[in-house]
C-alpha cells in the first residue's frame, strides 16, 4: 500500500470516527470565542510550496495597549490547554491530508518566514509532505531546541518506510490509548526559529 493511500484511507476513517468529538469542540469553541473557531496560518509544505493549515483555536484574541498580542501564556484559554494536553486541537489536520497538503506523518510544517533560516541540510525535511505527527514529536516535541528537531526531520526523510510511520504513529497515540502521564509539553509554544 502507497503512503498517499494509506493517508486517505486512515483519515478519511479517523475523521469519520472523531466526527462526534470534533462538534462538540466547535460548539464549546463558538461558546468559548463567539466567533471564529479554526487557527487558519500559512505553513510550508513539500518542496516549500505553502498551504493553509487548519487547527482548532486554542487561544483567545487579546491584545496588549501597544496593539500587539498578549503573550501566549495569557490568551491560552482552559479548553485551549486541553486540547492542547490532549493533541485534539490537530484533528482539523485531516482535511489536510485529504487535500493532499499533508501526511499522517512528516516533518511538523513550519512557517515559510523560517524557509530562507534553514542550512542545506534543514532544508532537505521538505523533500517530504509535512505529518500531523513525527518522529520530533515523539522524542521531545517543544522541550527539544531546533537542531534537534530538525536532527531528527532529516533522519526520518532519508529513513522513512511504512513500519516506522506505523511505529511514530503509535508513540503518538500511546499516551492517550494507555493513559501514561507522559507531558509533551503540547500547552508550551515554541520559540520561534532564528536560524542555526
Amino acid at each position: 500500500m502507497s503512503k498517499r493511500i494509506f493517508d486517505l484511507f486512515v483519515s478519511f476513517v479517523l475523521l469519520v470516527f472523531f466526527l462526534p468529538v470534533m462538534l462538540v469542540i466547535a460548539l464549546l469553541l463558538l461558546w468559548e470565542y463567539q466567533g471564529n473557531i479554526l487557527f487558519i496560518q500559512p505553513r510550508s509544505g513539500k518542496k516549500g510550496k505553502p498551504f493553509k493549515l487548519f487547527k482548532f483555536k486554542t487561544m483567545a484574541d487579546q491584545f496588549g495597549k501597544d496593539g500587539l498580542p498578549l503573550p501566549d501564556e495569557l490568551r491560552l484559554t482552559p479548553i485551549g490547554r486541553a486540547l492542547r494536553n490532549t493533541s485534539l486541537d490537530e484533528l482539523p489536520q485531516l482535511i489536510n491530508v485529504l487535500k493532499g497538503e499533508m501526511s499522517l506523518v512528516g516533518p511538523r510544517p513550519l512557517l515559510p518566514e523560517y524557509l530562507p533560516l534553514y542550512s542545506e541540510e534543514q532544508s532537505k525535511r521538505h523533500d517530504v509532505l509535512p505529518g500531523i505527527t513525527g518522529l520530533a514529536q515523539v522524542r521531545g516535541r517543544n522541550s527539544i531546541d531546533w537542531p534537534t528537531k530538525f536532527k531528527y526531520d532529516v533522519w526520518y526523510v532519508r529513513n522513512q518506510h511504512f513500519l516506522l510511520d506505523l511505529k511514530i504513529m503509535f508513540l503518538t497515540l500511546k499516551p492517550l490509548l494507555f493513559r501514561e502521564n507522559i507531558d509533551f509539553q503540547s500547552d508550551v509554544s515554541m520559540k520561534k526559529f532564528t536560524g542555526s
